[in-house]
């Protein structure tokens, strides 16, 4: 064949795919799995969060070592472009109180129907059940109907990280690709382990607000929820990266209160009531807040205002990566032009999750994959034009 192949149906294939259709070019799009989008899909059952309204300097900042190498694509396709792209899909949109942005409906199914409709429109080819095997004498691809090969004249590859295997990110494409152009895959936006004690058994599956997580030098003020095993959630996975590298959970559970604000209010409601009335009613603090306390906090201090305001959590380990929502690692950007070609592959792109990047969930991850899926798809459009001219 001619024209252009995109390795992968997430959303950075999808939005290389768009690319290269609106650039004249003929594409087609293979897919391992059944259907498209299946993390996408999975991503928005709690509501598609598809990016974050806040200054892009902060923006930037939550992608960490890796925002340099981001920075042009994100200032290209941002927070305001995706809004607008969604919109442009018929996505009526709204803005939460943090800032994260959300389609009206929620779910991801009605914004990924419109836009598989508009490359369909455009021409785009998408073949499911195609399994990339390798190269030889072209893309080699395990498929229904037997052994099909590929030559396009360019190829984005959006394969994906190496999380959530069952819905198609393996990190299998790395055995395809020179290791040394690969960092090791790490869990990214990952729960933690924790061995409780029999009486917070009542307290699972509740949510914990209003509080601070540390881990080293990363800060959340995020929510997580108490599961049997340990911490999930948002609020935890904002400082996993540093978790993984060993830093200690420390937990502040009045936030927007000093420690001298705490204990005075506790030295005020001295008298016949005992501590845990005065955290109760001096404090507000809720019964699983208690709770955490009592777990960790142990033996507490007449006035408990220091482990009130950094109480240690012991860890027993993080979740396992298939587990994890993302990962760290992947294809480095050494290794990448700056249109994100491949330096020893011409003519071979790469975007999204593949990537060695991670970010917070939030609406960092959906954005960078469309804005990495965009870049890629914009340069190698480019790239076939100039080689279609010699």
């Amino acid at each position: 064949m001619t024209g252009a192949l995109v390795i992968g149906a997430g959303p950075a294939g999808l939005m290389a795919a768009g690319e290269l259709a609106r650039a004249g070019h003929r594409v087609v799009v293979a897919e391992a799995k059944p259907s498209v989008g299946r993390k996408f899909l999975m991503a928005g059952k709690s509501g598609l969060n598809l990016t974050k309204a806040e200054e892009f300097g902060a923006f930037l900042a939550a992608y960490g070592a890796a925002a340099p190498n981001l920075r042009p694509m994100l200032a290209e396709f941002g927070p305001e472009a995706v809004q607008a792209w969604a919109r442009d899909l018929g996505q009526d949109l709204f803005t939460g109180t943090t800032g994260r942005v959300f389609p009206r409906a929620m779910k991801a199914s009605p914004l990924l129907r419109a836009w598989l409709n508009q490359l369909r429109d455009a021409g785009v080819d998408i073949r499911t059940r195609w399994s990339w095997a390798g190269w030889d004498a072209g893309y080699v691809f395990d498929t229904p109907e037997g052994v099909q090969r590929l030559t396009p004249d360019v190829t984005v590859l959006a394969c994906g990280g190496a999380s959530w295997a069952r819905l198609g990110s393996d990190g299998a494409w790395a055995k395809h690709l020179d290791p040394n152009d690969i960092a090791a895959f790490r869990p990214a936006n990952m729960g933690v382990l924790v061995e409780w004690s029999d009486h917070m058994a009542r307290h699972f599956g509740r949510p914990v607000k209003g509080v601070a997580l540390g881990a080293g030098s990363q800060r959340s003020r995020g929510e997580f929820v108490i599961s049997a095993s340990g911490i999930e959630g948002g609020g935890i996975y904002e400082v996993s990266a540093a978790l993984r590298s060993g830093a200690p959970l420390v937990l502040d559970l009045l936030p927007d209160m000093t420690e001298a604000q705490i204990a005075d209010r506790l030295n005020k409601a001295r008298g016949r009531d005992s501590l845990q009335n005065r955290l109760r009613k001096a404090l507000k603090l809720d019964p699983v807040k208690q709770a955490l306390l009592m777990e960790f906090g142990r033996p507490l201090p007449d006035h408990p205002a220091k482990p009130l305001k950094a109480l240690p959590i012991r860890l027993s380990g993080m979740r396992p990566m298939d587990e994890a929502i993302s990962t760290a690692g992947g294809l480095r950007f050494e290794a990448l032009d700056e249109g994100l070609m491949i330096r020893h592959r011409p003519g071979v792109f790469a975007a999204g999750e593949m990537l060695d990047w991670e970010a917070p969930t939030g609406g960092y991850l959906l954005t960078a994959c469309l804005s990495t899926g965009r870049w890629a798809g914009r340069h190698a459009a480019a790239y076939q034009g100039k080689a279609a001219a010699f």
